[in-house]
């Protein structure tokens, strides 16, 4: 379904004249899966999930699991149990797809919460104030586990592993400012460009 100015809209997003799907300025989380949305038509189908993790750099095993993973997991979640072969993922639904046994950081609405944010890493973050080491992570995912919630643990031990994989510097650290443009949906945009920039660098001819 794409939104189109004849289509009545959600009140907490909207289109512009085209049709294209714009996510709400208070739902962090839309603007975070907005960015696998390459069409901008407000749903996230697999092939597209597929894409966006093949813009910001993953190889063809890492964004085809997530792909499957990703939309298999929220679709149902986000189009009120309905189910479809396709597995789409509405985006103005995403909160609804918010899993427990993770930080917090997201509140029922999509929202970004600053401060739950901050203690995530005054809580763990101790080699650094402002990043986390590999252990660090993990301690953060045992320290956020509810009891029994074995999908919550494992949908937040994976989006945890590749951004880790992604993101961390040269000595293994994972910077708070990092993880912040994740939330937002910004570090996908960043790492596109950069992805953008070194693949155009390497078909440059050699003179």
């Amino acid at each position: 379904m794409a939104y189109t100015s004849s289509a009545p809209l959600p009140s907490n997003s909207s289109s512009d004249e085209g049709g294209i799907f714009i996510p709400s300025e208070e739902s962090v989380l839309q603007k975070h899966v907005a960015f696998f949305d390459r069409n901008h038509d407000g749903i996230v189908y697999p092939w597209e999930t597929f894409q966006g993790f093949r813009a910001i750099g993953c190889g063809l095993t890492l964004s085809t699991i997530a792909a499957i993973f990703i939309n298999m997991g929220l679709s149902q979640k986000t189009r009120h149990g309905n189910f479809s072969l396709l597995f789409p993922i509405d985006i103005k639904n995403i909160h609804k797809a918010v899993h427990s046994s993770d930080s917090g950081v997201y509140d029922s609405n999509g929202r970004f919460v600053p401060l739950k944010f901050d203690e995530m890493f005054k809580k763990y973050a101790h080699t650094h104030p402002n990043a986390l080491t590999s252990d660090e992570v993990m301690a953060l995912l045992k320290g956020n586990r509810v009891p029994k919630d074995y999908k919550g643990w494992v949908a937040a031990w994976t989006e945890w592993k590749i951004l880790y994989i992604l993101c961390k510097d040269k000595k293994g650290l994972l910077h708070k400012e990092t993880v912040r443009g994740v939330y937002d949906g910004s570090l996908f945009e960043r790492l596109e460009k950069e992805h953008s920039s070194k693949n155009k660098k390497h078909c440059e001819p050699v003179v």
